[in-house]
């Protein structure tokens, strides 16, 4: 059962080389901190995907909407995982601003945009249930709003009583959210597919398929297991990512929030492929739900730990995005809110995203 996890062999490999020859590495210069970086980032993204994809096999158990659940809450732990060891380097205080703020472009504009016009331009209108966009776009904006734009206005020598308030609200706004997407309106996050019934419809008892033994299904105390290993060797390798990549990047002029980019890149990687994969199936519910429902997590999950971080270290963190920043999560939100309101996506509409996440690229390449 666990003979394919032998491909972590690759990131523990890379991991215990880094480890051993990173003064050796440092030594040698910026461009080779940069190349040893780059491998472990790979060495990350595999090992998130593994990580995914037991979180993916523990959904299939459990089913929706648990299992978009576990999805995104799998990525939001390496994210967050990734962002606490990074925050105990001499990283920006803008670290987890920034990449709060470049997962939702890259989940709503990156993911679901390129999703709906890939999918629109093979189906043309690809259906869902429009309740779970509205739901996902109003919960976004309220966290966003609270924990990105109003500390804008907070005094610095009030700043820890409003992340303890920060803290408080996030939790009670996910722990309502919670209880709605698993309680009675968990039919917000799902929809029923018409070929899906008339498959069942259209089955037939009486010639029945032959009977094969069923493949051995992997208990889930053994994926369980796998996340928390995986989850340790993404620690691991982003302490040595961290070091080696702020090494090459010092000095050269790169924008500085090229580091969140990857952060946010990394945790977005495994979520990237699940959803291409339901939009090329024609099931665009799933990518809503990822989409929107990681852009969720990242916000409501990420800030109040990382405020708790801070308050716990003493340590501010500048949270308030920039006019720039601001003005391009309103205009994705705005852009989100009537895209998702009729039950139908196309790809002129995955096209109106994928340009904003363009932009966004544009901006971060000149510095803004």
């Amino acid at each position: 059962m666990l003979s394919k996890e032998r491909i972590f062999v690759l990131p523990i490999l890379a991991g215990a080389a880094a480890y051993f020859y990173e003064h050796d590495i440092l030594a040698h210069g910026k461009l080779a901190s940069l190349v040893v970086a780059a491998i472990l980032v790979i060495a990350i993204v595999i090992a998130s995907v593994r990580v995914a994809k037991h979180a993916e096999h523990l959904a299939k158990r459990v089913g929706d909407p648990y299992g978009t659940m576990i999805l995104t809450l799998s990525a939001v732990l390496v994210e967050v995982i990734v962002l606490a060891i990074m925050l105990m380097g001499d990283s920006s205080p803008t670290l987890v601003r920034d990449t709060i703020y470049a997962a939702v472009m890259l989940d709503i504009n990156g993911i679901l945009g390129l999703a709906a016009l890939l999918g629109g331009l093979r189906f043309g209108e690809q259906p869902y249930n429009n309740d779970s966009g509205k739901t996902y776009g109003v919960m976004i904006l309220t966290a966003m709003g609270i924990s990105m734009v109003v500390p804008e206005f907070v005094p610095a020598s009030k700043w820890h009583y409003y992340s303890a308030f920060t803290v408080c609200a996030m939790i009670t706004l996910y722990a309502l959210f919670l209880r709605m997407q698993v309680g009675a309106h968990s039919y917000f996050f799902s929809y029923a597919y018409t070929d899906d019934i008339d498959e069942d419809e259209d089955a037939t008892p009486e010639a029945p398929a032959p009977k094969m033994q069923p493949a051995p299904e992997l208990p889930a105390a053994v994926s369980i297991g796998i996340i928390l290993f995986g989850v340790v060797v993404i620690g691991f390798l982003a302490e040595l990512m961290s070091t080696l990549l702020s090494s090459g990047l010092e000095g050269t002029g790169a924008p500085p929030a090229l580091m969140a980019i990857v952060v946010a890149a990394i945790s977005a990687a495994p979520e990237i492929l699940t959803a291409l994969r339901a939009a090329l199936r024609n099931r665009m519910q799933a990518v809503v739900n990822i989409a929107m429902g990681a852009s969720l997590s990242t916000v409501i999950l990420t800030v109040p730990v990382m405020e708790a971080l801070a308050l716990f270290t003493g340590q501010p963190l500048t949270m308030a995005m920039s006019p720039v920043q601001t003005v391009m999560v309103t205009l994705t939100l705005i852009a989100a809110a009537i895209n998702l309101n009729d039950g139908e996506t196309n790809a002129i509409e995955g096209m109106t995203h994928f340009v904003l996440f363009a932009t966004f690229i544009m901006l971060t390449v000149v510095g803004l």
